[in-house]
């Protein structure tokens, strides 16, 4: 599936506003290439490599899976800043900037470019699927290590100053949360059987430009760590993920991506932040034990 050149993503309007940015995904870089030009990313990696064993998560067995996972790469889906053949950036200094690359990169290049000085602006990490985080193929030990070792790095950074990570995660399934969101998208479609069948919130949502988009679903942990962020701090401000595009869009004034997209409607994430206190010193953890030091 692709969307029409009509529609537009985060990545367009920061290179319309001359922003560097670049979505960093393991496993992107090919490892072969098939006769009619198609990438083949065939980087793998075995799963639970940190616990140094083998074992089950949910019904599928630990084994070796591919670090690349195409539908995991949102800026492949809009032919405007698509990089279907996976070709490389022409130079560290283009890595952030329009070439042949088109801000689609592998996670290695994002730190050839941070140790060169060349950060882009905005940037998106995408750990290779054992390190994702995803249920049913990677430990949660390697969630762990990716994550620290992409915080530690950037901490030692001279950018580090100036940086904000979000963490953010994919649609839990209620594992994290048995709260109820409240519903901020209402929809009513034969798929729908939240409020009763065919209705999610108010049953006069079938009016709505856009149906079968009901939402807030389950609670999801958001996280912020920077020099700026609230320490010992829990934000109680209604957030989803889309509250990461309104954080973009309001530091870089880029303006909203229309068309009825959640950021319309999201969460600030301002609250998180205090920019008037002493910034945070850099804390460097342990990956494997988690622990400082």
């Amino acid at each position: 599936m692709q969307f029409s050149a009509a529609n537009k993503n985060i990545g367009d309007l920061l290179t319309a506003k001359g922003v560097t940015w670049g979505f960093f995904q393991g496993g992107f870089k090919p490892t072969a290439t098939t006769p009619d030009g198609t990438a083949v990313c065939g980087a793998t990696h075995n799963i639970g490599a940190v616990l140094g064993g083998t074992g089950t998560s949910g019904a599928q067995p630990y084994g070796t899976k591919p670090d690349y996972i195409p539908h995991h790469e949102p800026f492949q889906y809009y032919p405007s800043t698509a990089n279907p053949h996976h070709r490389p950036p022409s130079s560290i200094q283009m890595i952030g900037r329009t070439d042949e690359a088109n801000h689609q990169y592998d996670l290695s290049d994002f730190w050839a470019a941070a140790d060169a000085g060349n950060l882009p602006a905005v940037n998106y990490l995408k750990a290779a699927a054992y390190q994702d985080g995803h249920a049913a193929y990677s430990d949660p030990l390697d969630e762990q290590q990716f994550l620290v070792e992409s915080i530690n790095h950037l901490q030692r950074l001279p950018e580090w100053r100036d940086t904000a990570v979000v963490i953010a995660y994919d649609d839990s399934d209620g594992w994290y949360d048995h709260q109820p969101s409240p519903i901020v998208s209402a929809s009513a479609t034969p798929e729908d059987a939240l409020n009763g069948p065919g209705v999610c919130g108010n049953p006069a949502a079938a009016a709505a430009p856009y149906q079968g988009r009901c939402g807030y679903g389950p609670r999801l942990p958001l996280l912020v760590i920077s020099p700026y962020a609230r320490t010992n701090f829990v934000d109680h401000t209604l957030t989803d993920q889309t509250s990461i595009l309104r954080f973009i869009e309001d530091n870089w004034r880029t303006g909203r991506i229309g068309d009825h997209s959640f950021d319309e409607l999201a969460g600030a994430l301002d609250a998180m932040f205090d920019f008037a206190a002493p910034t945070a010193p850099p804390l460097i953890l342990n990956p494997v034990s988690g622990n400082p030091g």
